[in-house]
């Protein structure tokens, strides 16, 4: 008797894992030509504005939803869209100093997503949470984004607000520097970030 419920047992969980449902999972490559990265800081006396490249990165979905991902960005590619000349070419080579961005040792940031939820916040569908690392120091961070997925073409848009002070980004921060005044560089800065992927 107990031969026969053992073999029932297992013939009934072979039928079991049999209808089981199989997730499909799929890994989207980020296509750098068709990414873009804009970026957006503010100081009391003004504003600049620009871009760095995607370099590259990956998407992973789980039953056509965005379940994981990373990308890199290429530090040496920040460029002034505000100015021109030799004043864009100053703004440029002060942001990659170490002032800022010291790109001689930290030539690429990184992001990688660590949680993905629904969302319906204007224009987001979605809420991503991921570890952001710039001149190798990493925070946590979360941000609205509006994920597509169609044909075998991946497509987000996102905007994360980055305090700059968490990443030891200094020149012109309130929070490391007394009686700035009118030369105050605000911390907070935001990134506009397009990417485009396919299977």
């Amino acid at each position: 008797m107990k031969v026969y419920q053992t073999i029932t047992a297992l013939g009934l969980g072979a039928i079991i894992l049999a209808f089981a449902p199989v997730k499909k999972e799929e890994t989207y490559v980020i296509k750098p030509e068709a990414s873009n990265i804009e970026w957006f800081a503010e100081k009391v006396t003004g504003k600049h504005n620009g871009t760095v490249a995607l370099k590259s990165g990956k998407i992973a979905l789980e039953d056509g939803m965005l379940k994981g991902g990373n990308f890199v960005v290429d530090m040496t590619s920040i460029k002034v869209t505000d100015l021109e000349g030799e004043y864009a070419t100053k703004l440029e080579g002060h942001l990659k100093s170490p002032d800022f961005f010291n790109i001689e040792d930290h030539n690429t940031a990184s992001f990688e997503i660590t949680d993905v939820k629904p969302a319906d916040e204007d224009k987001f569908n979605t809420r991503i949470k991921g570890n952001l690392t710039i001149k190798g120091i990493t925070h946590p961070i979360d941000f609205p984004a509006k994920v597509e997925v169609k044909n075998g073409n991946f497509a987000a848009y996102g905007e994360m607000i980055i305090d700059r002070a968490k990443y030891d980004v200094r020149y012109g921060s309130g929070s490391f520097f007394d009686d700035l005044g009118d030369k105050t560089i605000y911390d907070e800065f935001t990134m506009k970030v397009s990417i485009g992927a396919q299977l």
